[in-house]
C-alpha cells in the first residue's frame, strides 16, 4: 500500500479555503450591508405582528422530548433495516442471526418504554 502524497490533497485544501473565503464574505456583507438597529419589537419573542398570548418562558412538557427520542431510535431501525433487506442474499443466516439480535434488543426497549408509561399522555 502507497503513502498518499501531500499533493493529492490539494484539491480539497482549495475547496475549503474557498469555501471558508465565500462564508467570511457572506458573513462580513450581511454585517455591513444590513440595519443594525435594534428596538423592543423587533427584538420581541414574536415578530409577527402580534402580542403572545402568554409568557415564553414557560414549563415545556418533557414528553414531547422523550417522543422525539424514541422516533429518532426507531427511524434508525427503519434506516439499518432498508441495507439489510438488499443484502439478505450476500449475508447468510449470519447476517440474519446479528438483525434479529438487534431487533430482538430494540423490540425490549420499546416493550421496557411501553410498560414504564412513556407514551401515555395522561
Amino acid at each position: 500500500m502507497t503513502q498518499p502524497l501531500l499533493a493529492d490533497y490539494f484539491p480539497i485544501l482549495v475547496f475549503l479555503v474557498i469555501a471558508g473565503g465565500i462564508s467570511i464574505a457572506m458573513v462580513g456583507g450581511s454585517v455591513l450591508a444590513a440595519r443594525q438597529k435594534p428596538y423592543a419589537e423587533k427584538l420581541s419573542t414574536y415578530e409577527c405582528g402580534f402580542e403572545p398570548f402568554e409568557d415564553t418562558h414557560h414549563k415545556f412538557d418533557v414528553r414531547f422530548y422523550l417522543v422525539a427520542i424514541l422516533f429518532i431510535i426507531f427511524d434508525l431501525e427503519v434506516a439499518f433495516l432498508f441495507p439489510w433487506a438488499v443484502t439478505l442474499g450476500q449475508i447468510g443466516w449470519a447476517g440474519f442471526l446479528s438483525m434479529m439480535g438487534f431487533l430482538g434488543v430494540l423490540t425490549v426497549g420499546f416493550v421496557y418504554e411501553w410498560r414504564k408509561g412513556a407514551l401515555d399522555w395522561e
